[in-house]
């Protein structure tokens, strides 16, 4: 479940993301996760990257360098069965990268995520390390 990220070893530059946290949307499914985030028995890195106890300005500064479509969603907002297909087999929460023919490949996991510790700028240079260097248009950080 600990595995190496992908993309790195991908030839194919993604065309755009999508992050899938590892909770449900709908009023529910964020009270349930809050609380059992509170009582230590919900973890979800990339909720940790994206949101304190709202959406973090950093994050938004960085969907916009990215230069490319970055998508957030919630496990039961995914409908697209290509990306469902990836994210069974990758786990959640998880990163997706989609390629110019369309794939989903998965570009950070779980423990990928974890790493960054619920920091936008380790993220970032996660994101980055997949990447190649024609490809991190807009970043500044090397």
């Amino acid at each position: 479940m600990s595995e190496p990220t992908d993309a790195a070893s991908s030839a194919a530059a993604p065309t755009g993301y999508l992050g899938v946290y590892d909770a449900d949307g709908g009023l529910v499914g964020e009270l349930t996760y809050v609380v059992g985030h509170l009582l230590g028995r919900a973890e979800c890195a990339l909720c940790d990257i994206t949101h304190s106890w709202r959406r973090k300005p950093e994050w938004d500064d960085l969907v916009a360098r990215l230069d490319l479509p970055f998508e957030l969603a919630h496990r039961n907002e995914v409908t697209d069965a290509a990306a469902l297909a990836v994210i069974a087999e990758a786990g959640l929460p998880v990163v997706l990268g989609r390629d110019a023919a369309g794939s989903w490949h998965p570009v950070l996991r779980r423990a990928d995520l974890e790493r960054a510790g619920g920091s936008v700028a380790e993220f970032e240079r996660l994101l980055g390390a997949t990447r190649g260097p024609a490809q991190r248009a807009g970043s500044s950080s090397t």
